[in-house]
């Protein structure tokens, strides 16, 4: 099978009738996050904003949309009726596409993403993956930054040496350092 590079591609896989739906999905995420950019990850299409930020497919019977599990379990009262599970939601063919409803969850996904990544505003001037890093270890500031060894950092998965380097550098301006490490 041929690998799939944008989401174009992939919606020209099915019949027209689920090319419409899920031209319909793709329209709706793109209007809730406009900041977001299309990917394809995981083999299907993807919105992403810092991280993954909501993922949608079409499958037999139904469109599956993945917005994650936080934000499924915000919305639990609105979801009652379709088939869901931790992270995922089905919308089946026969019934008409709840896209109001897509559009909350992605509008919560796209604000539950900036809070996250609004607390690293020290780490503004880094790469995506070395944010991730520091926000997967709940590292928000500087000052949490110096209760680690540089070494702990650097093996931070995501965190790269040009990373490391502009948070040493951001340290020493701010008079802080590395926790130090001990040596046996």
């Amino acid at each position: 099978m041929k690998k799939i590079s944008s989401i174009d591609q992939y919606i020209q896989r099915f019949p027209e009738s689920t090319q419409a739906l899920l031209r319909k999905m793709r329209s709706t995420i793109q209007k809730a996050a406009p900041e977001a950019t299309e990917k394809i990850s995981y083999n299907i299409p993807t919105f992403y904003l810092k991280e993954n930020l909501v993922h949608f497919a079409a499958f037999k019977n139904h469109i599956g949309f993945f917005p994650g599990g936080k934000a499924l379990a915000s919305f639990t009262k609105d979801v009652k009726g379709f088939v869901y599970g931790r992270g995922s939601i089905q919308f089946p063919f026969e019934e008409r596409l709840p896209l109001k409803l897509v559009q909350k969850i992605v509008k919560f996904r796209v604000t539950e993403v900036k809070k996250k990544y609004a607390a690293l505003t020290p780490f503004a001037d880094l790469a995506a993956p070395a944010q991730r890093a520091l926000a997967n270890a709940k590292i928000k500031s500087l000052k949490q930054l110096s209760r680690f060894t540089e070494e702990q950092v650097a093996g931070l998965h995501g965190m790269g040496p040009n990373a490391l380097s502009r948070l040493k550098a951001q340290m020493k301006k701010n008079k802080i350092a590395f926790k130090k490490s001990i040596k046996h």
